[in-house]
């Protein structure tokens, strides 16, 4: 039925054509910015982690005043 549709009509528009071409690309471009983002993302947690942990072991704890 949808392509007796597409005849009545006169098939595709090639315009709508290019448009959904182009939103494709940008969806793809988007998705790989957001895994990078992620990467990157996770990589700065890590770090945040690892100077944390060296923030833990350089405090050396003073002694109680009595």
């Amino acid at each position: 039925m949808a392509k007796a549709l597409l005849g009545y009509v006169g098939g595709t528009d090639p315009r709508l054509t290019t448009e959904v071409q182009r939103l494709r690309r940008r969806v793809t471009d988007l998705e790989a910015q957001v895994l990078r983002l992620q990467v990157e993302n996770d990589q700065l947690a890590e770090a945040a982690v690892e100077h944390g942990r060296l923030l833990d072991d350089t405090h050396v704890p003073q002694p109680a005043l009595t």
